[in-house]
């Protein structure tokens, strides 16, 4: 008997060890936000802009998220003259101890213009942001390519490689994207267009039910993308934007990832993964995620990419957008 509890507990212990069953993943998520200081700052009227700027700060401060915000210089500006107000909002996110990044100038497709231009936009989408952070005790380091257009040749991402390390700045990749700037449009669309208080509130709170499910899906996608091309998970990098929708639901979003087992890193520690080291292998026009690219290099048959969560037709229609 002495023995068969003995080879019982021997048994126990193996699985334990993750020899009788898979371990569970580990996983990790850096969390970025683009088009700082708002998205769409300058294309619509934002007459609640201060109270949502401070809300969307505030609730990802008391989360306790690290943060890399992106900033597009250009929307600090009003005719060619930066607004104080608008450099307020930067300065806001960098006393929440958030980190900033170089998003371009004027969020310029690197497909749209040629390279030199494109650098061009980069330099001078710091002008203000290297100065800043310098205040605040910090280095720029970041830099995200607007729309994910990373290259259309491998010729092309390596010379831009070569500029960006020429200027201290390290690609800050995504892994996990989705169209939530699909959903924030059609946020701010039943914001500005609803008068009857109780039909906007209760087609916001329809859109905000909607969002944060549809945000976990894409989720749950793109870890199950990752484990089939990795057979693991690697530290996963999320984008999202600086809008009214993420004012009112990012704190709900982070506590469901956080239900689903994710830990929240900085950017910093998310591109310690070696996964980061892999080679790319798209030159497509379209902006696409790093699993993806991946993926391409590593010639992963047409299924791999499909099933990706959709954006409801509902949605789409109150956002006035005919295709992701």
């Amino acid at each position: 008997m002495r023995n068969g509890l003995i080879r019982c507990g021997a048994f126990a212990l193996l699985a334990i060890a993750g020899l009788g069953y898979a371990a569970e993943p580990n996983r990790r998520i850096a969390l970025t936000i683009d088009d700082l200081p708002w998205q769409r700052l300058g294309e619509r009227a934002e007459a609640e802009l201060d109270a949502q700027h401070a809300r969307l700060v505030a609730a990802l401060k008391q989360t306790a998220v690290p943060v890399t915000g992106f900033v597009n210089e250009s929307k600090l500006e009003i005719d060619g003259q930066v607004q104080p107000a608008r450099m307020q909002m930067l300065r806001d996110w960098l006393t929440a101890g958030f980190e900033l990044g170089n998003h371009t100038y004027s969020h310029v497709s690197m497909h749209a213009v040629p390279l030199d231009v494109y650098e061009q936009d980069i330099l001078r989408g710091e002008v203000i942001l290297r100065p800043l952070l310098a205040e605040n005790g910090q280095t720029l380091r970041w830099f995200r390519h607007p729309y994910l257009q990373a290259g259309r040749s491998p010729e092309a991402r390596a010379e831009l490689a070569e500029f960006l390390k020429q200027h201290n700045y390290r690609i800050a990749p995504v892994t996990i994207d989705n169209a939530e700037w699909i959903w924030a449009f059609a946020y701010d669309q039943v914001r500005d267009t609803e008068t009857d208080p109780v039909a906007r509130e209760a087609r916001l709170r329809q859109l905000r039910r909607g969002y944060v499910p549809y945000m976990l899906r894409k989720l749950d996608y793109y870890e199950q993308r990752s484990q089939e091309l990795l057979g693991r998970l690697p530290a996963q990098v999320w984008l999202m934007h600086a809008n009214a929708l993420n004012a009112d639901s990012i704190e709900e979003l982070i506590a469901a990832t956080r239900r689903r087992g994710y830990r929240f890193i900085t950017l910093e520690t998310a591109m310690e993964d070696p996964a980061y080291l892999r080679p790319e292998g798209y030159n497509g026009g379209a902006g696409i995620t790093w699993i993806q690219r991946w993926a391409m290099a590593d010639k992963m048959p047409k299924a791999f990419y499909q099933g990706e969560p959709m954006v409801p037709g509902w949605v789409m229609q109150l956002a006035g957008q005919e295709s992701e």
